[in-house]
Order: C-alpha cells, then sequence, then structure tokens
C-alpha cells in the first residue's frame, strides 16, 4: 500500500541501493537519495526510510540525525553506544562541520555572507518553519558563491545551527529561494527543478576512537 505524506500527496520513494560512503566499527557513513525518508512516517505506507534500510544491512547502526526528506546527501550513523554518545556531544556542542550545495532563484549580489535570522515552526502551516525576532530560536547559516545555473546561482552553505528547514526559509528570506523547493519556492522557482536542489555535501567530525579528524563527502547529483 502507498503511503500518503502530510501534504496528501503519495509517498513513493526512490528505489535506489544503499549507497554506503565509509563503514567502520564506530561509524557508517551513506548517502540518503532525495525523496527518502530519514525515519519512518507515523501514518501506514510509510516505513520505507533511510533508517530502515541502514538496520537492514547494518543492524547494528544507530541513528544520530536526519536530513529532509527531499533533500539528499550525508548522514552519519554509529555503530556502537559508545560511538553513539561521543558523535552526539559532537552535534551537540557543534562541532561537526556540515556543508551543503543548493542551486537557487537568482544570483546574490555578493561572494559571500551570513544570514542570521531566529526561526520557528509556523504551527497553522506545520511543517513550515518562519522567521520571528521575538520567539524564534538563533539561526545561522553562512553561504559562498560556487558557480552559476541556468536559473540563478549554485551556493556552497554552512548552517551554524541545526534548526528545522534552515538553510531552505534561510536562503527564501534574501531573496533566492532554493530551486524545486515544494514548501517555500514561488511557481517559477519549483518548477525550474524536479527535486529540492539542496544536497549534504559533506561532514567532517572527530572519529570517536582516537578523536583524529575525518572528512566525508558525497558528490552533488546536480
Amino acid at each position: 500500500m502507498t503511503g500518503l505524506l502530510p501534504s496528501g500527496a503519495p509517498y513513493l520513494p526512490p528505489t535506489d541501493p544503499l549507497c554506503v560512503l565509509h563503514a567502520d566499527d564506530s561509524l557508517l557513513l551513506v548517502d540518503k537519495p532525495a525523496g527518502l525518508l530519514s525515519v519512518p512516517g507515523k501514518a501506514d505506507g510509510l516505513e520505507d526510510c533511510l533508517e530502515a534500510r541502514v538496520k537492514a544491512a547494518f543492524p547494528d547502526a544507530l541513528l544520530l540525525h536526519r536530513l529532509d526528506m527531499d533533500t539528499s546527501g550525508v548522514m552519519v550513523f554509529a555503530r556502537s553506544r559508545l560511538a553513539q554518545r561521543h558523535l552526539h556531544k559532537q552535534f551537540e556542542g557543534r562541532v561537526l562541520e556540515k556543508s551543503y550545495l543548493a542551486m537557487v532563484w537568482g544570483t546574490p549580489g555578493a561572494e559571500r555572507g551570513r544570514i542570521d535570522a531566529p526561526l520557528i515552526c509556523d504551527w497553522p502551516r506545520r511543517p513550515l518553519q518562519k522567521i520571528c525576532a521575538e520567539t524564534g530560536k538563533p539561526s545561522v547559516t553562512d553561504w559562498e558563491l560556487a558557480g552559476q545555473g541556468p536559473h540563478g546561482a549554485r551556493l556552497a552553505l554552512t548552517p551554524l545551527t541545526g534548526r528545522s528547514h534552515q538553510i531552505r526559509v534561510h536562503l527564501l528570506s534574501i531573496g533566492h529561494p532554493i530551486l524545486g523547493d515544494r514548501f517555500y519556492a514561488p511557481k517559477d522557482a519549483l518548477a525550474a527543478a524536479p527535486r529540492l536542489m539542496l544536497h549534504a555535501h559533506r561532514l567532517r567530525l572527530r572519529h570517536p576512537e582516537g578523536g583524529a579528524w575525518v572528512e566525508y563527502e558525497a558528490p552533488a547529483p546536480f
């Protein structure tokens, strides 16, 4: 049975085989395809997700974080409770360095910039998020021009906080929504791409065994 997403659209996850970027006794890095939930949805028919596929191949894998269903790219799982605790502390302490790539509508007028705008759930329109100076949580995203496309710029992005939909709302706020963003893109920007053009390109962290810096990448599919 095909499940329905909260939007009412049918859930049609991609059938790509699991793409393992790295595996050792402590870590598992995989490349999540766009269109696949990170964790099971609440409704019937939404059981297929990256976590389930990973656990089918690596039963000891432990979830650490998520990516939006529409976002592709690097996700890390722990393979022991000790590694899980170690990595949780890195997430909480913002030790991990996450880098994204996006194709956006239009081109910013500078080479780089910082978006510092507090975010909170837009409750009547959830899961959408919104900027709110009064009740929003601190949210910061750095961006840099990384190229051009037919509809606008290619941006390299470094979120310094990890709010839901942070990159998507921040780029919309400066007038450069991500192409193919079904939640936030205006009509023309939505139609300009067949998917959300946002990819978790790189993850840099301290390895739980010994603490050395390690870095893992997944090539952008766009």
